[in-house]
């Protein structure tokens, strides 16, 4: 917040609790975690109350946090140059979200491409050859591409298409046009999640990704869930930011000229819809449907 007196492109925030709130959060998610996956100071093996409280402060700390960022751009502390680093803050974090990504795509790709070379080891161990001939591995049945991925695909090019449109409506002053713009979005981003989660029931009840004949049919699943079940993890996120942008737009919040909170949602959720396309192209269609063999 700024301070009396001081005139300047920068403005210093008033002491806030929120840092080590936030910072206490962190560790009671990860001591919580520990529990739930194996147990600790003899609380068993899968019990979610400490995770849940963790969260519950992550929460918090995310309400309280942004609460007091929205209540400082309000009141005019965000300046040009302020506007300049969150926007440039926004950008960095979407960096790392990419290189997030690139590690999932990263393993994928090493087993998809160089799966032949692990046929030629030399100690010729029994059934690794035979386990490396094909990427998917053999018996193991891929998801059709151009089925449900398909749908999802063409949904999430259509919701990039409704959250822009929304943002070019707030930037001339139609707020009409935004809340139903950011609407239609939500409802895309709720359909994408429910089509996914339909999917995952399918792959699971049909065990279309486990296989006694290859030693690798586990990694194969292991690869893919991880690369499209954080993806839709970050669209579940996608959707809840601009749940609350249309909450805050609806409140009277959001200005043509002041609207960075708005802005950076539609950032996040381009990004998102930028790595389906990659996944959809490649784990779905190029080497799920076996074209890379």
């Amino acid at each position: 917040m700024a301070q009396d007196g001081v005139h300047h492109d920068y403005h210093l925030v008033n002491p806030s609790p929120w840092p080590l709130i936030g910072s206490i959060a962190g560790v009671v998610v990860t001591i919580g975690g520990v529990i739930a996956m194996s147990g600790l100071w003899g609380i068993p093996k899968g019990n979610l109350v400490v995770f849940a409280a963790g969260m519950a402060l992550v929460l918090l700390t995310m309400a309280g946090w942004w609460r007091e960022t929205t209540k400082e751009a309000n009141q005019g502390d965000h300046t040009a140059v302020v506007s300049l680093g969150l926007r440039y803050g926004m950008i960095l974090f979407i960096a790392s979200e990419v290189m997030f990504f690139v590690g999932w795509f990263w393993m994928f790709f090493e087993m998809a491409i160089f799966h032949g070379h692990r046929t030629l080891t030399p100690d010729n161990l029994e059934g690794v050859a035979a386990a490396w001939q094909t990427w998917p591995p053999k018996g193991v049945e891929s998801v059709p591409a151009f089925e449900l991925p398909l749908v999802n695909t063409l949904t999430l090019l259509l919701s990039g298409t409704t959250v822009t449109w929304a943002h070019h409506a707030l930037q001339v002053g139609d707020r009409k046009s935004t809340k139903f713009g950011l609407i239609l979005t939500i409802i895309l981003g709720v359909m994408f999640t429910s089509i996914q989660a339909y999917e995952y029931n399918h792959i699971l009840s049909h065990k279309l990704f486990f296989s006694e004949e290859a030693a690798n049919a586990g990694l194969y699943g292991s690869a893919f869930f991880m690369a499209t079940g954080f993806h839709g993890f970050h669209v579940l996120i996608g959707t809840i930011f601009l749940t609350i942008c249309l909450a805050r737009l609806i409140g009277g919040g959001f200005s043509p000229k002041q609207h960075f909170g708005f802005e950076a949602a539609a950032w996040y959720w381009h990004f998102v819809d930028v790595v389906w396309l990659f996944l959809f192209a490649f784990i779905y269609v190029i080497f799920g449907a076996g074209w890379g063999k």
